[in-house]
């Protein structure tokens, strides 16, 4: 396991995409990220965060994930084997 992101090896490729003040922390909408077999959302987001810097940090802190498709909220809860994960920042409103 990797102290840092909360993750071991068995790597996989998956999108993410970005949505609203996590697009602009990250600076892009969309990329394809190499992740673990086992990662969890805590360790996804800390992955994404060092990837990305202190700005998307901030943000990804307050932020929930959909893996295809699913809420994904707990930081331990393990993401799965997703083709894709939306990052999503909380939104005004509703």
């Amino acid at each position: 396991m990797d102290g840092t992101t909360g993750m071991t090896t068995g790597a996989r490729t998956v999108e993410v995409r970005y949505f609203a003040a996590a697009a602009e922390a990250a600076g892009r909408d969309a990329e394809r990220v190499e992740v673990p077999a086992d990662a969890t959302v805590g360790g996804l987001l800390d992955l994404l965060a060092a990837r990305h810097g202190d700005a998307l940090g901030a943000v990804a802190a307050r932020c929930a994930l959909l893996v295809d498709g699913v809420l994904h909220r707990d930081r331990d809860e393990p993401v799965g084997t997703p083709a894709r994960v939306d990052v999503l920042p909380p939104f005004a409103g509703g």
